[in-house]
Formats: structure tokens, C-alpha cells, sequence
């Protein structure tokens, strides 16, 4: 019997080392005899390029299904590395084992995800696949995180997706929660992987009730997820496409929340937390009404000396600082912009120049350009408009910080509800007045006609 093979076909193992394999068509040739190609490299050649009926001749004339090359590779494992979902079905019908490992430790459904080949990766998950192990696993079981939520307790079957599909509803434990799903290629990013350790960390550190609750997450097994507290009232962008605009002592009290959830973020020690995907999809609503800020897969905690300047091109185009998508530094004051544009929007009933295409936005921002003012002007009356335009000033430097935001935003809600008091309270007066007047008349009547009465028996 001839030593194992080795190939270099289409797509090689998710793990193997760059520049170990050599060309496929002189091993071909190689291994080439009088009778033709040896039957088991046919059979991993055709696996690779998807020959059904091919694979049933060679499997019918007694080649191994399971054969190995010299890096303990399979044909399941090239189908799947390919995507050839029929292939790995043929395969699996003709007794292929589902959980191979090559010489590297990868499964044909490790490889399936790398390539993000999804149709393959459910089928071999039907075929009872062992799903990968999780990036995060502990060796010891006292190493693992307080937070660690069991994926069984997590129930599904009413699930649906929320808001932006970034998050789904399931049920934990008699309670509605939301969870966030990492993707299947998260374990072979490294990027990624490291994204969700920071997303953790800083969830961990939250806790405040105008920022979402971290309740837990799963880190020991795959899909890793993370948990948060469920709002079915649903997100602000809904609220604001469902009534346009707001009332504007609403728009203030909102305006509130959000400040009051961002300066915490910005006041977090030892260093501050940047949001950096500040919009109204990220804004979600409790039962009460009250806003929370939400989704923090972008967030950066902001050290006093970075290595390099801090850019990001995963937030939402509109409302991203002019500094961002100039890809200059920038610090806190970039969510400070984003603020500005949400309140103007709360105002004016519509999204920052809702005719442009979200890529062309930011371009406009660093133009010097900024969102018209339509609305009324006494609906930005007692500062409301200067605040917009201190926030979203082209200087980072001269924008204000949330908790001096807050400062002013509570005390054009004191003046607005001034306003409405001196509203009120004269026509309450005068009610007072009229009825107090209609009480007297009435009593001097009853005392006019008892007094005809005893005059009249006389």
C-alpha cells in the first residue's frame, strides 16, 4: 500500500501554516501509474472540484470514504473547505465521519466556518458535528468568569430579532433578555475575538440606569454570546419614525437620559469609555419611557497614551464626528457630535440630511456643513439651539462635555416647565375665583328665599 498523499488543492485547512504544500498537479503526476491516478487521490481531486458522479464510481469500486493524506486530511474535509454542500451530503450518505481531525485539529466544519460556508456548516451540524472550541475556554473550572450564563438555560423558541438584528430575544431563566450572538468566523479573527474581550470588559464595568444592564454572557462553549437586560419598548429610531417629531419638553427629558448615560460612560475611571456608534438605533426604551444607551461592540476604553490615533469605520455614516471620518485622533468628544445630531432630529422629525446617502453625510461634516434648522424657532427656544451648535462645533476642543450638557439641559427643562406653570396657574385661579362666586350666589339665594318664606307666614 502506497504512503499517504499529500495535496494542494483548492482551499487548504482553516489551520495549516502558510507554504507547506506543494503544487497539486506534479503530485498528480507523481503518483501516477500505468493504470491511471491512485484511486484515493481521485477521490480527494474530485471532492475538490465537485464531482458527484465521479465520487459514487470511485466509492462504489471500494475506495475508503474515509481515506486520510499525509496531513490527515479527508475528502469531507476539501467539500467542505470548497462549500460543496451536495458533495458533503454524498460523503456523509457513504458513512464519512463527521468530526475528522487533519494533522492541524481541524474539522471539516472548523474549516466550513472559516470559509463561511454556511449552507455546509448546518448540514454537518444535522449530522451531529461537534460545534468548535469556544476562543475563550478556561482549563480550569475555577477560572471560570462569575458571569458565565449556561447556553442551555437560554430558551429561543419565540425568539426574534431586535432593532438593528444585531440582538435577539430569548428567555433566561423566566425572564426576557436580549443576546448578542457572535459570528461563526469569530474564532478564527483574531480582531474579532479580541473586540469581544473588550466588549466584556467593559460591559462589566456598566452600570448605570440610563445605560443597558450586562446581565452575562457564554464563553465556554460555541456560539459565545452576550446577554443584556430585554426593552420591549424597542429603540428611538423606531420612536422617531413612528411620531416624527417630539414635543419639546419630550425631546429635553430624552435629551436627559442620553446625557446622563454618555457622561457616565465619559466619567468612567480609571479611563473614559468612548461609544463611538452614538444614533438613535443604539438609544433603546424601557417600560417607563426612560432611554438607555446601548451596544457597545465598537466602544473603546480611551488610556491616556495610545499607540496610535483611534479611528473607526464601524459606526453609522450620519452620525459620525467629522475627526472620524477624516481619520485625524479623537477622543470623548466625538460621541459629543453624535449627541447633537440625535437632538436635532428629535426636533426636527427627521434624520441629518435624510436626502443623502449615509456615505456622503460625513463629507459634509467636514465640509463645514451641518444639518438645516426648519422646525420653529420657539421649539429650540431657551438655549436649545446654541446647545446643538456648541455640541457639533467643528473644533472637538470647543464642544462641551456631557456632564456641562447636562447642566444646560436641565435648565432649559426648569424654564420650559416654568413656562407652563405660569400657563396653568392663572386659569386655575380664576376657576377658583368663579367658583367660589357661584358658591356665594347660591348661598345668598337660599338665604333670600328662607327670608321671603318667613315674611310671607307672617
Amino acid at each position: 500500500m502506497k504512503s499517504p498523499v499529500r495535496f494542494k488543492l483548492g482551499k487548504q485547512s482553516s489551520l495549516a501554516p502558510d507554504g507547506h504544500l506543494e503544487d497539486l498537479e506534479e503530485l498528480v503526476k507523481q503518483h501516477q501509474t500505468e493504470e491511471g491516478i491512485d484511486s484515493r487521490v481521485r477521490l480527494m481531486y474530485l471532492a475538490n472540484e465537485g464531482d458527484l458522479e465521479g465520487i459514487n464510481e470511485l466509492l462504489d469500486s471500494g475506495v475508503d470514504v474515509n481515506f486520510h493524506d499525509i496531513d490527515n486530511r479527508t475528502a469531507l474535509h476539501i467539500a467542505a473547505c470548497q462549500g460543496f454542500a451536495d458533495v458533503v451530503a454524498l460523503l456523509l450518505e457513504r458513512g464519512a465521519e463527521v468530526d475528522s481531525k487533519d494533522r492541524w485539529g481541524s474539522t471539516p466544519l472548523r474549516d466550513a466556518v472559516h470559509y463561511k460556508n454556511h449552507d455546509v456548516i448546518k448540514l454537518l451540524e444535522k449530522h451531529g458535528a461537534k460545534p468548535p472550541v469556544a476562543p475563550m475556554l478556561v482549563k480550569n473550572a475555577r477560572e471560570v468568569p462569575d458571569y458565565e450564563i449556561d447556553p442551555k438555560e437560554l430558551d429561543f423558541t419565540n425568539s426574534v430579532n431586535i432593532t438593528k438584528g444585531t440582538f435577539r430575544k430569548a428567555s433566561w431563566r423566566g425572564t426576557e433578555v436580549a443576546v448578542k450572538e457572535l459570528g461563526e468566523d469569530l474564532f478564527t479573527d483574531e480582531d474579532k475575538v479580541r473586540a469581544f474581550r473588550d466588549e466584556l470588559a467593559l460591559l462589566q464595568k456598566i452600570r448605570h440606569p440610563n445605560v443597558v444592564q450586562f446581565l452575562g454572557a457564554v464563553t465556554q462553549s460555541w456560539p459565545m454570546m452576550i446577554v443584556t437586560e430585554y426593552l420591549p419598548k424597542g429603540d428611538l429610531a423606531a420612536l422617531l419614525g413612528r411620531k416624527g417629531t417630539l414635543k419639546t419638553m419630550t425631546v429635553v427629558r430624552l435629551a436627559l437620559h442620553i446625557a446622563r448615560g454618555m457622561n457616565y460612560l465619559h466619567e468612567n475611571k480609571p479611563a473614559p469609555i468612548i461609544h463611538r456608534d452614538l444614533e438613535p438605533s443604539n438609544i433603546l426604551r424601557d417600560d417607563s419611557g426612560h432611554l438607555k444607551v446601548a451596544d457597545f461592540g465598537v466602544s473603546k476604553l480611551l488610556t491616556v497614551k495610545e499607540d496610535k490615533p483611534l479611528t473607526c469605520s464601524e459606526t453609522s455614516r450620519r452620525y459620525e464626528a467629522p475627526e472620524v471620518f477624516k481619520n485625524e485622533e479623537y477622543d470623548t468628544k466625538v460621541d459629543v457630535f453624535s449627541f447633537a445630531l440625535i437632538l436635532q432630529e428629535m426636533i426636527e422629525g427627521c434624520p441629518p440630511f435624510p436626502d443623502k446617502r449615509d456615505s456622503e453625510v460625513p463629507k459634509l461634516y467636514a465640509a463645514g456643513e451641518r444639518p438645516p434648522f426648519k422646525a420653529p424657532l420657539k421649539r429650540y427656544a431657551n438655549g436649545l439651539k446654541e446647545l446643538i451648535e456648541e455640541c457639533w462645533n467643528e473644533k472637538p476642543t470647543k464642544r462641551p462635555t456631557f456632564r456641562q450638557i447636562i447642566t444646560q439641559l436641565e435648565f432649559i427643562y426648569n424654564r420650559f416647565g416654568h413656562k407652563r406653570r405660569w400657563k396653568v396657574r392663572p386659569l386655575k385661579f380664576f376657576q377658583n375665583i368663579e367658583a367660589m362666586l357661584k358658591k356665594d350666589r347660591s348661598r345668598q339665594n337660599s338665604l333670600n328665599l328662607s327670608t321671603h318664606s318667613s315674611a310671607s307666614s307672617i
